[in-house]
């Protein structure tokens, strides 16, 4: 995956949860969103979508790399969200990410409206 420096995952993860806002717990996630470090926000994800909080905030200012696995931890917390009835909004998102949010689809996945979303995905897969 793309990103704006040479060396991926020589960074680890930092992750600082804000649970402040009941209604919208926030992730601030920095370093490398990769294979080797993305158990623990998938971790987290699931811990606080548990309670079905109306939205989940993840924060990708200090995010320096992502990889496959990462992208599919932020596929997961849609998913899951959308199973749960919660918003997924992502903030900060640094411009490396936005082109490969934009190039895989999920950009477009993550615009669906919340219980929209699912259906949508499962009816294209019972067609292919």
């Amino acid at each position: 995956m793309l990103s704006h420096r040479s060396q991926p995952e020589s960074t680890p993860l930092s992750m600082e949860v804000d649970r402040s806002d009941p209604a919208a717990p926030l992730i601030r996630v920095g370093g490398d969103l990769a294979y080797t470090t993305a158990g623990p926000l998938r971790a987290e994800v699931d811990r606080i979508l548990v309670d079905a909080p109306p939205a989940l905030v993840l924060d990708f200012a200090g995010l320096l790399f992502v990889d496959s696995t990462g992208l599919g931890v932020i596929v997961h917390a849609w998913r899951e969200g959308q199973q749960r009835g919660t918003a997924l909004r992502l903030c900060a998102v640094p411009r490396f990410l936005a082109t490969i949010l934009d190039m895989t689809g999920v950009t477009g996945l993550l615009a669906r409206p919340l219980g929209e979303g699912l259906a949508a995905t499962e009816g294209a897969a019972g067609t292919a």
